[in-house]
């Protein structure tokens, strides 16, 4: 029989090792744990970066938007656009911003002379380097002025392969694209690559662009950003980033020659945990690998500590227990057989207790990972005081500090949350539990729109639950800020578009803005500001809610004096947003620090308002009851109210200074606002006369068979004079008209035009209207309204003809933008539903006239789209809706009509189609949908699917919104048999199988 000593030291070891076993398996879960953390980190990461991309392209778009709203991009409107966005500060990594025009190879020469003649150009510009090529795309315009930006300008980018690719590439996908890595034109040649540029196409105004050889056509030029990635990757650093060592590798594989950044230097390291990437962007493809060193192992946690006591509790019982019963020999045989069993007991405990201890590290891990993955803030509670859990999304909503104490004292966590609130009343952050009904179940959960100090809108939901035998409550907080403030933008600008329609005042349309950005933020009291006609001083033209002596105070307030300078004046001298924190401290207003406390505000923030041509009319300013900085959205909510108030300030300047045109059209010709010509036809009514007298009858219908006749009358029209306005009109100078010609009123496009007024005075009419184009002295082509009178007297010889000229062409800009506005859909570009039953309405009026012809009616949903919108966020929701567009507008004719009805929902009118035909299109279209799936950030393939019903209009069966609401019906039909299939029912109640199979019955 073994010694006393001898038993117990081995049952102590053997217990012994089955704790540092258990121990060891807590460790492992641990490593997991971090090895979790780094994916997310690494994730995160690459998030960044994307969005860091993403944002520079969005630069880009509105680089494009400039030229596409303007006929011609002055050097000098390019550097103060430029100079606004402040590139340095808000998008860092960006070198400069670039344009690029296309010019043949014929046109080279005359390109230098025209860009040399320019202000503010360097003296010797010319396209480097030499050689002959099909054409160029030399540097114009690079901003700000650097290095960099001075050496680009007059360089091809098309003499280099890499960057001739990518203009290609931009060229013909009328999409961004990016280079692979380059060389910038002030790097040395020794240094390596690690260099970028993004560009978008420019394509000539008006013509096509729907095809690859149409976009070869119409390119003008690129707009393009130059960076360097370390530039990029040295901002991407957060808080939880920190620590990551980055290599970045151009192309899809990770190639040590390809290597174009490394965050960590060269040497020996630690080992590393690693992960590789790979990132998209403007055709071109990035690897990534991502490494962090191994951390060491934290302090053991509750559970470690757990089984390690547990396990040398045990080990010092089972010791104890096997030394007792060695030293009792009574019984020796029982002893020994009771020392088996407890052995046999002991060891199952501790297999229960390991396995227990690894499912609940294993359960623990899995639902911290499914927290932090959500996208909505998670919090739990036990009605105690007591904070159970909270997920990292959580904590970025509310901005918890990571040191704050709240999980013992909720109170404070409660405080912290209270504290944040616009309106404190409005939060529901009580700890006492929510009561339950004779079932025990809970009440519904609760829901609230809560108000943020800083402009965001959180959507909060709160249930309680069961845990055990404690009652306990989940939170739930979704940010719904871009959300909400969309549809206030929404309803604001069709506010303004009502408006503007109807003719209403300025400073009803100004109100009508002001009143959409308050109505959103209780805290914030409005004010626009005009420029009065001398631009000397600064006009309220609407502040509805700022008291009445303050709005009298700054009323008038001059842009050069001894006045205060307040933020409006600033934002108006130097044409940037002007942000006052404190204006009980700032300098400025210490002389009137009273008037500021009397009205009750303590910050001010100002945007200028530009006008189409990007001077500056007015200020769109803010006053905030709190001292502070503007949050994200509050700036962004400023700057689409100063764009929508510009807007609505140029449309109603424009429509108001036509009118004063039209009543000053019958002053005295040397004073006349207007353009008037004073012209000598005696020539051309000679002609006509002997066209006459050759027999023909019809001079209307013989002018639009004969258009070189046409030319041949326009060339005897002999120009006398014209008034400044005239003069300033089409370019002219102040002495002389050798230069001016009919080609100022009517060009060559607008000859149709000029012949009907020649078929008016052939008929004798004195009076002629029409609308054209004209072509200024400078070679633009501008649209005008043009107003032809023969004066009383000279109606036998028409040597003395009057024509009024007004130029129309911002008129028609701003008029085609609004009727944008008013029939699409905002997000995903197709007809609205106004403008869809519009057009329905006119394929029925043609039907009853043509009784033989047919339509068809398409009602499209998508499935599930509620369960997309809570599973991966409105974000991909819309997403969702977008390609849906996308794939029906491929999928179209000419003639087809899409439409966006509301929500979820899309409409097709297919004109001369019968049911058959549209079954088979609708079929087809079905299976277009269901076989792209959209790719979602994080690797998430989200796949698509839609049901339809069809309905035809024609042969006597009812049109209009009847074959709407019977599509609607088979689209329910569709749905109800199981999704992702067609219906069809082609008269009232009658139903038809679609190509799937039959269609389900009501």
């Amino acid at each position: 029989m073994q010694s006393p000593r001898f038993l117990s030291a081995l049952v102590l070891t053997v217990s012994l090792g089955v704790t540092g076993v258990l121990w060891r398996d807590a460790r492992q879960d641990a490593d997991q744990e971090q090895q979790a953390d780094f994916e997310m980190r690494v994730r995160e990461l690459v998030n960044q970066l994307d969005q860091r991309m993403q944002t520079y392209v969005q630069v880009l778009y509105g680089v494009q938007g400039l030229f596409y709203s303007s006929d011609q991009v002055s050097r000098r409107e390019f550097r103060t656009y430029l100079e606004g966005q402040n590139l340095a500060r808000r998008w860092p990594g960006i070198q400069s911003i670039g344009y690029m025009q296309l010019v043949p190879a014929n046109e080279r020469a005359a390109h230098e002379a025209a860009v040399r003649r320019q202000p503010d150009i360097r003296p010797g510009y010319r396209i480097y380097p030499e050689g002959d090529r099909p054409w160029y795309a030399p540097t114009v315009y690079s901003e700000p002025p650097n290095a960099l930006s001075l050496r680009a300008l007059g360089y091809d980018g098309a003499s280099e392969p890499l960057r001739r690719a990518a203009l290609e590439r931009a060229r013909d996908t009328g999409l961004p694209a990016m280079t692979a890595a380059v060389r910038l034109l002030n790097d040395p040649a020794e240094t390596p690559r690690s260099a970028f540029l993004i560009l978008l196409p420019l394509y000539a105004s008006g013509q096509p662009v729907t095809t690859v050889a149409a976009r070869r056509a119409a390119i003008a030029g690129w707009v393009f950003a130059p960076f360097r990635l370390r530039d990029v990757m040295a901002r991407l650093d957060s808080p939880h980033t920190a620590g990551l060592a980055v290599e970045v590798y151009d192309g899809d594989r990770a190639r040590s020659d390809m290597l174009v950044y490394r965050s960590a230097a060269d040497g020996a390291q630690a080992p590393m945990r690693t992960s590789v990437q790979q990132l998209s962007l403007g055709g071109h493809r990035w690897t990534l690998r991502i490494g962090a060193p191994y951390a060491a192992h934290a302090v053991a946690s509750d559970r470690m500590h757990l089984i390690a006591l547990c396990g040398i509790l045990l080990s010092a019982l089972a010791a104890c227990l096997t030394w007792t019963l060695a030293h009792g020999r009574v019984g020796a045989h029982q002893a020994l057989a009771r020392s088996h069993a407890l052995a046999a007991e002991l060891e199952e405990g501790q297999s229960n207790l390991l396995a227990m201890a690894d499912s609940a590290g294993r359960s623990q891990a899995m639902l911290r990972s499914i927290l932090d993955a959500t996208i909505d803030g998670i919090l739990a509670d036990d009605f105690k005081g007591a904070i159970l859990n909270a997920n990292r999304r959580f904590r970025e909503l509310w901005n918890v500090p990571e040191y704050f104490d709240w999980d013992s004292d909720g109170a404070v966590l409660m405080a912290h949350l209270r504290a944040q609130l616009s309106r404190p009343e409005d939060g529901q952050f009580d700890l006492d539990p929510p009561l339950q009904d004779r079932d025990g179940q809970w009440q519904s959960p609760q829901h609230a729109l809560l108000r943020l100090k800083d402009g965001r809108v959180i959507e909060q939901h709160t249930r309680g639950l069961q845990l055990g035998s404690e009652p306990a409550r989940i939170w739930s907080f979704r940010d719904v800020t871009e959300r909400v403030h969309g549809e206030r933008r929404e309803q604001t600008r069709r506010r303004v578009l009502e408006l503007l329609a109807s003719a209403a005042p300025l400073a009803t349309i100004l109100e009508s803005v002001v009143a959409g950005v308050e109505a959103a933020n209780d805290d914030l009291l409005c004010c626009v500001m005009l420029l009065d006609e001398q631009g000397e001083r600064l006009l309220v033209a609407a502040a509805p809610s700022l008291p009445a002596f303050f709005t009298a105070a700054i009323h008038g307030i001059a842009l050069h004096g001894e006045q205060w300078p307040a933020p409006c004046v600033q934002a108006v001298l130097t044409g940037r947003r002007v942000i006052t924190e404190n204006l009980h401290h700032a300098p400025s207003w210490i002389a009137h620090r009273d008037l500021a406390l009397r009205a009750g505000i303590a910050s001010g923030w100002s945007d200028p308002i530009l006008g189409a041509g990007g001077a500056v009319i007015g200020t769109f300013a803010v006053y905030h009851r709190d001292a502070r900085q503007p949050s994200m959205a509050n700036i962004a909510l400023i700057e689409q109210a100063a764009r929508l108030a510009g807007i609505a300030i140029e449309q109603a300047q424009a429509a108001q200074a036509v009118r004063a045109g039209e009543a000053r059209f019958r002053r005295l010709y040397d004073h006349a606002p207007v353009a008037l010509w004073e012209q000598d036809w005696s020539a051309l009514y000679a002609a006509l006369g002997e066209l006459a007298a050759s027999g023909i009858d019809d001079m209307a219908c013989y002018l639009d068979a004969n258009p070189g006749q046409v030319a041949r009358l326009a060339a005897l029209v002999r120009i006398v004079d014209l008034n400044a306005a005239a003069r300033r009109q089409v370019g002219a100078g102040p002495q002389g008209l050798v230069d001016v010609t009919l080609a100022q009123n009517f060009e060559a496009a607008a000859m149709p035009a000029f012949a009907q007024a020649l078929a008016a005075l052939a008929r004798g009419e004195h009076f002629f209207v029409c609308e054209g184009s004209f072509r200024r002295l400078d070679g633009v082509v501008r649209h005008n309204e043009l107003t032809l009178m023969v004066m009383p007297g000279h109606t036998d010889s028409l040597d003395f003809v009057i024509v009024s000229t007004v130029d129309t062409t911002e008129k028609r800009r701003m008029h085609d933008e609004l009727r944008l506005l008013a029939t699409t859909d905002f997000l995903t570009g197709l007809a609205n539903r106004r403008e869809f039953m519009h057009r329905l309405a006119d394929e029925e009026a043609r039907l009853r006239r043509d009784l033989g012809a047919c339509a068809a009616v398409l009602q499209l949903d998508i499935d599930h789209f509620k369960r997309i919108n809570d599973e991966h966020g409105h974000a991909a929701g819309d997403t969702v809706l977008r390609q849906l567009g996308v794939l029906m507008l491929e999928e179209q004719r000419k003639i087809d009509m899409v439409g966006r009805m509301g929500g979820e929902e899309f409409a097709m009118l297919l004109p001369g189609t019968t049911l058959p035909a549209a079954s088979v299109f609708a079929e087809r279209l079905r299976q277009r949908v269901a076989q792209s799936p959209l790719q979602l950030d994080g690797g998430v393939r989200l796949h698509v699917t839609v049901s339809i019903g069809i309905a035809v209009m024609g042969g006597g069966q009812p049109g209009g919104d009847a074959a709407l609401i019977r599509a609607d019906q088979a689209l329910y039909r569709a749905k109800r048999a199981g999704r992702n299939r067609v219906a069809l029912q082609d008269s009232v109640g009658a139903d038809r199988p679609g190509p799937d199979g039959p269609a389900a019955s009501a």
